[in-house]
């Protein structure tokens, strides 16, 4: 009798447990395939389909937005099923912020709808040697340095932290690690105060200085406050303003970020490509022309989607003089899977290829909402499929 209760109970306890497992991944399915942000064009009519069982509220926005199968309440806020399809349009830009609620019962997230303006570019696949320069010293950890007796000491251990950017010394702006070492070559004092960022916020630290062997101070960190490499131009409007890279420009040994202060995108020769094999990436190797003829465009923001700013004069115009074609951007929710091109360089000069998109991530706002399989022999040949850099 007893072996049966305990048999029980624990059918009961695999049952509980199976019904709040299958309710948690339903919830979380529901909650990654509506994606955070939408975005629609002015003057346009955005069909969806997510045929969920969610309910949306906007508030107060009727006199803005039009949404069929929608009812309006006594406060102004429409009210919208997701289980049916639905239409979206407005006249106008703007930002609006959609409460959804599964059954109409249970909060599940707020998504945010983007009225923007319908935008043509210039594909461009153009190979690029991009230089940039970090917004102060970026810190990429700290060590043991020795002193004139043979002494091992770790200053900055446990102060400064990977990912700091160290913006002045004793209440003075630092411009370059030349211009750090020197000024704290320069400070009598035996601590030295430190201006740094981290996480957006500005704050002072004090470091004890260590005297080491030909005269030199230090403070036991690395830093670094530039980089460069090679990556592709993705597009240009006609405004001169480009889209490049698809994703960040991160520090190799921080694994951050890097915060921008200034940087340029100049014209690179491809000297060799890396083909890739299954679990190893490929790589593009080339060489950046770094001088004002060959500079191609200035760098104004890096973002986690790639790092953005506007084409020099020169290269907008060769752009426009060529006739090149201007195509109309897509919204996240007009992508097909099925064949599709990309054009990319790996040689001389750029060229289009096969390819077809296998899936979609639709709820994804990271860089990786796409799995692209590379299907034109030529490119396979080059490069065995996407390559680093392209």
């Amino acid at each position: 009798m007893k072996r049966r209760r305990y048999y029980r109970l624990a059918l009961a306890v695999a049952l509980l447990f199976t019904v709040v497992f299958t309710c948690f991944f339903y919830i979380y399915n529901v909650k990654s395939d509506i994606p955070d942000s939408i975005k629609i064009f002015a003057g346009d009519d955005s069909r969806f389909d997510f045929s969920m069982p969610v309910e949306a509220e906007l508030q107060a926005y009727s006199e803005v937005l039009s949404i069929d199968n929608s009812h309006t309440d006594f406060e102004g806020n429409i009210h919208f099923s997701l289980e049916r399809p639905f239409t979206v349009s407005s006249s106008r830009t703007g930002n609006y912020k959609l409460s959804l609620k599964l059954f109409g019962l249970f909060k599940l997230k707020n998504v945010e709808l983007s009225v923007i303006e319908n935008k043509e570019v210039i594909p461009c696949g153009k190979t690029i040697g991009i230089q940039i320069k970090t917004d102060g010293l970026l810190v990429l950890g700290t060590g043991k340095v020795t002193d004139v007796s043979g002494n091992e000491y770790e200053p900055a251990y446990q102060i400064l932290m990977t990912g700091d950017y160290i913006t002045g010394i004793e209440d003075e702006p630092v411009d370059s690690i030349e211009d750090f070492i020197d000024k704290l070559n320069k400070s009598t004092s035996d601590v030295v105060t430190l201006t740094i960022r981290r996480s957006d916020k500005e704050s002072k630290v004090k470091l004890n200085v260590v005297n080491c062997e030909g005269g030199e101070r230090k403070i036991g960190v690395w830093v670094r406050e530039d980089t460069q490499g090679i990556g592709t131009l993705t597009c240009v409007d006609n405004k001169g303003r480009f889209v490049a890279l698809g994703h960040g420009i991160t520090d190799s040994d921080a694994g951050v970020l890097m915060e921008l202060k200034s940087g340029s995108i100049y014209n690179a020769d491809i000297i060799n490509v890396v083909k890739g094999k299954e679990g190893t990436p490929g790589e593009l190797m080339g060489v950046i022309l770094e001088s004002e003829n060959e500079k191609l465009a200035n760098i104004k923001r890096n973002t986690t989607l790639g790092i953005t700013g506007k084409v020099t004069a020169k290269y907008k115009q060769e752009l426009m003089s060529n006739g090149t074609k201007t195509y109309p951007i897509a919204l996240r929710q007009e992508i097909k899977k099925g064949p599709a091109i990309i054009m990319c360089q790996i040689g001389e000069k750029v060229n289009a290829y096969d390819v077809e998109i296998t899936d979609i991530d639709r709820g994804s706002m990271d860089n990786k909402g796409l799995i692209i399989k590379v299907t034109d022999e030529k490119l396979l040949e080059k490069t065995g499929g996407i390559v680093q850099g392209m």
